[in-house]
């Protein structure tokens, strides 16, 4: 390597370590990524000069001359949207992944030109609302229920909505930023490891309306050879069972879907969980049915990748007060353990998906610095 990609190589280490710790000292940073001071100095300086770091105060005199806290700018943000088959739900997240803004309007998907400019008008106005410069906005992450092409480019197979064949394009030729295409639950599944240091391999089971999901591998989405993985809502546990929206028969989606929670509630998710503490009928009987198949396909995705198993989407927000009933139930499956503790609930409960595809461009952001 020549010395200019030396000192972008240094340059990012000290971005990444800055934007994963607290404020701390030029020394502290030299001691920790093994650099000297002069290089650090250096690479401070240009990070300055870009306004990607700031200075917020002196440390504690410990003898000597007070040394300077140093982080990084949190200047940039970016835009998620999660495109539904009637919703549309976009959030505004900074450099560190907080959610700072979301809104979910009513806006079923048609494919069509009057659709895609109509998204690219409520983007603009929702960036309005936040009162942000457009410099600031990193670009807009939008996430489908839908299988991609290895460039993301592409969409290749979707039957949720109405978009085989469509391309990001569609999107952003109304929308005046960058724009990234994400798979729904690999979104989802991406935005809850974020900032997870010791979490490195994970199986993300969504429960929308659709069942879906991604496998995490060292952090990164392992997307199979076809861009398939982690169909989780097209495994069959029913033989010759419920028909499923791809045409076959015993689905996991058949059976584990929001759908088949909220459907008894006229499609409101938080009214089915209200009733179910309430041990309504028949809101209880459903839920009981529900967790016998649920437990089925929790025990074989933890058979099948040995790693931790996270619930998210509409239904595996509200998971949390269920949760050691779950794992007791899922101990019960298992072979090898005695309890369920390998399996959480998401951290996100609210538009994972959306903030997991916003996160694609910070991410981005950060790899090029």
């Amino acid at each position: 390597m020549n010395s200019i990609e030396v000192r972008k190589i240094n340059r990012n280490a000290i971005y990444r370590f800055l934007y994963k710790h607290d404020p701390i000292s030029i020394q502290e940073i030299a001691q920790t990524l093994n650099m000297s001071l002069p290089t650090v100095t250096q690479n401070l300086k240009e990070l300055q000069e870009r306004d990607l770091i700031i200075e917020t105060g002196l440390f504690e005199s410990t003898g000597g001359r007070k040394a300077k806290a140093i982080t990084y700018n949190c200047l940039k943000y970016a835009i998620g949207l999660d495109i539904t088959r009637n919703h549309v739900g976009i959030v505004l997240i900074d450099l560190s992944g907080k959610l700072l803004k979301n809104v979910r309007k009513q806006y079923p998907f048609v494919n069509s030109k009057t659709y895609f400019e109509g998204v690219g008008n409520l983007v603009k106005l929702f960036i309005e609302d936040c009162q942000i410069e457009s410099w600031r906005i990193l670009g807009v992450g939008i996430a489908l229920p839908a299988i991609l092409s290895e460039d993301k480019q592409i969409v290749n197979y979707a039957t949720v909505i109405d978009f085989q064949g469509g391309s990001v394009q569609d999107f952003a030729e109304f929308i005046p930023y960058p724009c990234i295409l994400s798979n729904d639950a690999n979104a989802a599944g991406f935005a809850e490891l974020w900032d997870e240091e010791n979490l490195q391999n994970v199986v993300y089971l969504s429960l929308n309306n659709s069942v879906g999901g991604s496998i995490i591998i060292g952090k990164n989405i392992y997307t199979g050879q076809n861009q398939r993985s982690g169909e989780f809502g097209h495994m069959t546990i029913v033989r010759d069972g419920r028909t499923c929206y791809c045409g076959q028969k015993g689905c996991v989606d058949a059976y584990c879907s929001a759908k088949i929670l909220s459907d008894s509630t006229n499609g409101n998710i938080a009214e089915f969980f209200r009733l179910l503490r309430l041990k309504n009928e028949p809101q209880k009987t459903l839920w009981e049915e529900y967790l016998t198949h649920l437990v089925i396909v929790i025990n074989n995705l933890r058979m099948l990748y040995d790693c931790n198993v996270i619930l998210g989407g509409y239904a595996g927000a509200y998971m949390d007060e269920y949760i050691e009933e779950l794992r007791e139930l899922v101990s019960r499956r298992n072979s090898f353990e005695v309890d369920g503790s390998y399996l959480h609930v998401c951290k996100y409960r609210l538009e994972a998906t959306a903030v997991g595809a916003a996160l694609q461009h910070v991410e981005n952001f950060i790899n090029n610095v």
